[in-house]
């Protein structure tokens, strides 16, 4: 057991009250002297202190400095606060304003405080590009960088390259062909779609400096970070892996160096990478409310909700075959109502399994390859019949409207997805399914639906039916906001070409989607692959495990206490 030794200790003032302040090495103490008050202690970890600076200093709404305060520092930490709307703990600047009885003694705290810092906090990012998307959302993503991002970023020193994306892929394309020599991550203010170009394009970048195919299984983890400050109208990978949308809470996270692994989702048509995915991969309703509501793109977000009714009422299912591959049981089932938080124990043995003989896991991260080397690892498991939506989900993919999420147990680093089939049912059942969503009622728990955690998927269309002729869709669209540019193709440059070719391809395939009151309703559905369709119907879906990390450490205990009924 670590013993917290003591490195400063004497007696400071805060404003007019008189406090005992102890800097051990993992803690910064202060507790009033005050016979009345002497159980309070404020307690802040070294490791979330943001910043340490002379005198006594304002960061918002603009940075000041009061003078003569040669005996005053001020110390900036994380500070955490209840959200009434959601599931999640936000995260402010915290700011104390210590007084010592000399300027040496205060000098002397500077110093220790600022050693503690570089210390054990390693892993903080010194500089960093950051992609600002001006469209996505309500259009407020300059806004809320320089006004609530930039200034906590300048107090703690991280420097940053500020990109102002112009059109759609500038991000991933950037990221794939810049000079990154220098910067430690990469930083998107947007929603779900830019967070995609960033992931594209490192992931891609990566493998190119390996010397590796994206259409290979196995695929080498990513050195360089990614960080979501929220500015979309869909932040649901930020959502999930923080537990708020709130650009503050993010950015301190960013600061703080916090290193959250991520599994990713390769999806392939005939051996060649189509996109990555980390939310869902699905097919059915949530494929055509995708559809659907890309002819509807003037009503705005309201579009999703008038789709997803009326693709509901169009009482559609679908014939395939799915075929998975089962995970190990004995590690996690979606079935075992537990919640993948800030260190889970599951996510922490599969970092223990893929580095074994490291005390560090992130001392060996750029050299490790994706345990999924084959596909014929395992039995494979097929399911055929008509369905209502098949969907693979590689994080719980919580949001606002459904804070559990489509499949709750779900974690996000244990290189395993959950599949959830629904078959045929009746409409009412599958409107108590949906519904279910938005409660804490198990929306498993119900005899059409299956729900299995498994390494990788397949699915094809029944004998006979050939996916260039039946298919009907609409124009290659996505779920992205007005304005929230996504990649359509995957990282490397062929993939762009080829991108090119799928969309003519399309066009001479295109057609709407039989009219939600037509008589004769389309065969074939469209996958929805994160808000974007996909040109295939017939695919393969690989899990890699911890592939990415972003700049978050899941969500906090306390935020995700809601369990399913």
């Amino acid at each position: 057991m670590d013993v917290d030794l003591v490195q400063l200790e004497s007696s400071l003032w805060v404003g007019k009250k008189r406090y005992r302040a102890a800097l051990t090495e993992w803690h910064l103490n202060w507790t009033e002297l005050d016979k009345k008050n002497r159980d309070k202690t404020v307690s802040v970890p070294v490791s979330e202190i943001v910043a340490v600076e002379e005198g006594h200093v304002e960061v918002l709404p603009q940075r000041s400095v009061s003078e003569d305060t040669d005996r005053d520092f001020t110390v900036f930490y994380v500070k955490r606060s209840s959200n009434g709307s959601s599931y999640g703990l936000l995260w402010r600047l915290g700011r104390t304003q210590f007084s010592c009885p000399s300027r040496d003694l205060r000098d002397q705290w500077m110093t220790q405080l600022r050693i503690a810092l570089k210390t054990h906090s390693p892993s903080r990012p010194h500089r960093l590009l950051v992609f600002i998307n001006p469209f996505g959302g309500k259009k407020q993503g300059r806004e809320i960088y320089h006004s609530l991002v930039a200034p906590l970023f300048e107090l703690a020193g991280v420097s940053s390259h500020v990109v102002v994306t112009e059109r759609a892929n500038q991000a991933r394309d950037h990221i794939l062909k810049k000079d990154l020599t220098g910067f430690d991550g990469v930083v998107c203010v947007g929603g779900d779609g830019m967070f995609s170009e960033l992931l594209h394009g490192v992931i891609g970048r990566t493998q190119q400096e390996a010397g590796l195919s994206e259409h290979d299984p196995s695929l080498q983890s990513c050195d360089l970070h990614i960080g979501i400050i929220p500015a979309g109208s869909t932040d649901c990978v930020c959502f999930a892996t923080v537990g708020v949308n709130d650009p503050v809470t993010s950015a301190l996270h960013m600061i703080i160096g916090d290193s959250q692994p991520l599994d990713v989702c390769s999806v392939h048509h005939r051996s060649s990478l189509v996109r990555y995915s980390v939310s869902l991969v699905g097919y059915g309703f949530y494929g055509d409310v995708l559809a659907e509501s890309e002819r509807h793109r003037w009503m705005g977000p309201l579009r999703y909700d008038y789709s997803g009714a009326m693709v509901y009422l169009s009482n559609r299912s679908y014939a395939g075959l799915v075929q998975y591959l089962p995970a190990d049981p004995q590690l996690s089932n979606p079935r075992d109502n537990t919640r993948c938080l800030s260190g889970c124990s599951v996510c922490s043995k599969s970092t223990e399994r893929l580095f074994p003989h490291s005390p560090d896991a992130s001392s060996n991260y750029i050299s490790h390859f994706s345990q999924f080397s084959s596909d014929s690892e395992g039995d494979w498991v097929s399911v055929e019949g008509r369905f209502k939506a098949v969907s693979l989900t590689c994080m719980s993919s919580s949001c606002p409207r459904s804070p559990l999420g489509l499949s709750p147990s779900a974690h996000l680093a244990d290189g395993t997805g959950d599949l959830i089939i629904v078959r045929d049912t009746h409409p009412l059942g599958f409107l108590t399914f949906l519904h279910r969503h938005t409660s804490t009622q198990d929306q498993f728990d119900l005899p059409f639906v299956d729900v299995h955690r498994v390494k990788a998927v397949r699915f094809s269309l029944p004998p006979g039916e050939n996916e260039d002729e039946e298919r009907e869709t609409v124009n290659g669209g996505g779920m992205a906001e007005e304005g929230e540019r996504t990649s359509r193709s995957g990282s490397q440059h062929h993939l762009v070409e080829r991108g090119e070719e799928r969309g003519m391809a399309n066009d001479r395939r295109k057609k709407d989607l039989c009219g939600l009151c037509c008589s004769k309703p389309p065969s074939v559905s469209v996958w929805n692959c994160d808000g974007e369709i996909l040109p295939h119907t017939e695919i393969l879906c690989r899990v890699h495990c911890q592939l990415v990390r972003l700049y978050a450490r899941g969500m906090e205990d306390g935020s995700a206490t809601p369990t399913r009924k």
